[in-house]
């Protein structure tokens, strides 16, 4: 299938910044798009935002932490719609801080959504993609995972390994999935919010609302790789701000 109109998404952390912006940017072009987060609220009222607007949507409350959600996700796409063409392995946290204050809990979070959360979401589709005969993995990185700054030594990491899960991935995909690793700089997202550190929060909080990208440029990158014809596939996208050294 070329193009996005009539394709079924599935997309995590879809409440909030490039998870909200792809979902209406891919429902405005036609898409189905499945919607997962953990607030049911928020979710709930985007999905209704969509429909509203004229696009189809559905949506399923989704912790990427929990292997069964993404199950869930999958299938309720397939149930609403009759298949699943693209997961967008969206939800992301980052409370970053300095390795001396030792937030380990925080570590553990970062490891569990993104890494843990990418894995159960290979898990969830990749058989169904396997059986159609077809599918496409979008999975959101950051150039976190091209250069370590002091503070995001974690952060970091986990997206580090985000490249690496999806480059064997791609290595192993075969000729008919598509495997696309879309890879933002500093982008105005809600991610201060779970900064644990307060000064590392302000800090990069004034960064964000001087220099970043709108979530709408990373969610055009994403439509820009789906929309390609199955035979082609984009490996890699990285945006960045003008500004952004």
């Amino acid at each position: 299938m070329t193009g996005i109109e009539g394709k079924v998404v599935a997309i995590t952390g879809a409440s909030s910044g490039i998870g909200r912006a792809v979902a209406t940017l891919l429902a405005e072009r036609g898409a189905h798009v499945v919607l997962g987060a953990r607030g049911q609220e928020r979710l709930e009222a985007i999905t209704r935002d969509i429909r509203d607007a004229g696009g189809s949507a559905t949506c399923r409350v989704t912790d990427v932490t929990r292997r069964e959600d993404l199950v869930g996700l999958v299938e309720t796409a397939r149930s609403e719609f009759g298949r699943l063409d693209v997961l967008v392995s969206n939800a992301g946290v980052m409370p970053v801080s300095p390795l001396d204050d030792l937030r380990v809990d925080d570590w553990d979070l970062m490891v569990d959504v993104h890494v843990k959360g990418l894995l159960h979401g290979i898990a969830a589709a990749l058989p169904v993609f396997r059986a159609q005969g077809g599918g496409h993995f979008v999975t959101t990185a950051s150039t976190a995972g091209l250069k370590i700054v002091p503070t995001m030594a974690v952060y970091a990491g986990t997206k580090f390994a985000v490249r690496a899960i999806c480059e064997g991935l791609r290595q192993e995909a075969g000729p008919d999935l598509r495997v696309t690793l879309v890879t933002p700089g500093l982008t105005a997202t809600e991610h201060t919010l779970g900064m644990g550190d307060d000064e590392a929060r302000a800090r990069f909080g004034a960064t964000v609302a001087e220099l970043a990208l709108p979530a709408d440029a990373v969610a055009a990158a994403m439509a820009y790789a789906i929309e390609q014809p199955a035979t082609v596939d984009v490996n890699e996208v990285v945006i960045r701000p003008t500004s952004q050294g």
